[in-house]
């Protein structure tokens, strides 16, 4: 049988401070947490604090197939909080600071992780520390050259900046953002915008990106309920999504990038990959949090449908 996959989500662990209570979440955490679901071997590299807040981290993690022994232990700065609110059934963002994840530190344990590790997985938000930064950027680097290095943007006002996401790119071999932050990516890299949002713009915007990054194999925008687009220098594929009854949008587009980069790692075609993506990302926005219970029958069913797109 096939080892599985060391697959490794780096950057913020927190709680999402919802109107209905807490959840725990953080893009590297939620993406971790449904490559394990997927069955690699998903590693989540954060750091919590000494509190309440990261005690019961831990805790909730322990039972879901995230491996969380290379969490680091903060004594000074608290676990991650984001108060969430909704309008019109999108979220908006509180992100609080200082925490535990922006003290990121390179460790020699995490350095020989990076160096067999199959995929990698790191966003834009977890770097608005120098700290952070230049841990997430340095165990990139210590990837081996086959290695999978997916750069998730997550644009959250004013935690971003052209150096960040420059820097970035140039170390990527996938990135993926949403629609509405390709206009927004762009611009911070000085290059020109298609502002119609339609999937000639989108694709066109990709494009240059790919033009621009020589590292980079493959864009891939997501499009909420209207699907997604994946984009290679030589194909590329589009995906109409699948109709969900939304309970909130937390945590669906990390399942999209954890699915696409499951299927990625297997080989599998673009039209596999979106379909992978969108169906574990409509499901997850079905469903309350990023990290919902998932039934053994809804996975089965779900890798199913999957299988028949293969």
């Amino acid at each position: 049988m096939r080892e599985p996959h060391l697959v490794l989500g780096i950057g913020e662990l927190l709680w999402d401070m919802l109107p209905s209570g807490k959840r725990l979440g953080g893009a590297p955490a939620n993406f971790s947490v449904m490559s394990g679901r997927l069955g690699s071997h998903a590693v989540i590299l954060s750091r919590i604090g000494r509190d309440d807040l990261g005690r019961e981290a831990v805790g909730q993690l322990d039972p879901l197939p995230a491996d969380t022994a290379y969490l680091q232990v903060d004594t000074m700065h608290a676990t991650g909080r984001v108060t969430v609110s909704f309008e019109d059934g999108q979220p908006e963002y509180t992100i609080h600071k200082p925490a535990a994840w922006d003290s990121l530190e390179l460790s020699d344990a995490w350095v020989k992780l990076a160096e067999r590790a199959d995929a990698i997985c790191f966003g834009s938000l977890a770097q608005r520390s120098l700290e952070a930064r230049q841990t997430i950027q340095t165990l990139a680097a210590q990837t081996p050259s086959r290695c999978v290095r997916v750069f998730d943007v997550n644009l959250r006002r004013p935690y971003y900046s052209s150096e960040v996401i420059q820097e970035s790119l140039e170390l990527a071999t996938v990135m993926k953002m949403s629609d509405s932050e390709v206009p927004l990516v762009l611009a911070l890299l000085g290059m020109p915008v298609e502002n119609g949002g339609q999937l000639t713009d989108l694709r066109i915007g990709a494009e240059r990106l790919l033009a621009e990054f020589p590292t980079l194999v493959m864009v891939a925008i997501t499009r909420g309920a209207h699907g997604s687009l994946l984009v290679k220098r030589e194909e590329w594929h589009e995906h109409p999504g699948f109709p969900a009854k939304v309970a909130d949008t937390i945590g669906a587009g990390d399942a999209f990038t954890a699915a696409m980069t499951h299927y990625l790692l297997r080989g599998a075609e673009l039209s596999v990959l979106n379909e992978a993506g969108n169906r574990w990302g409509s499901w997850v926005a079905s469903q309350s949090g990023a990290m919902p219970p998932l039934p053994l029958d809804v996975q089965n069913g779900i890798e199913a449908a999957i299988a028949q797109r293969a």
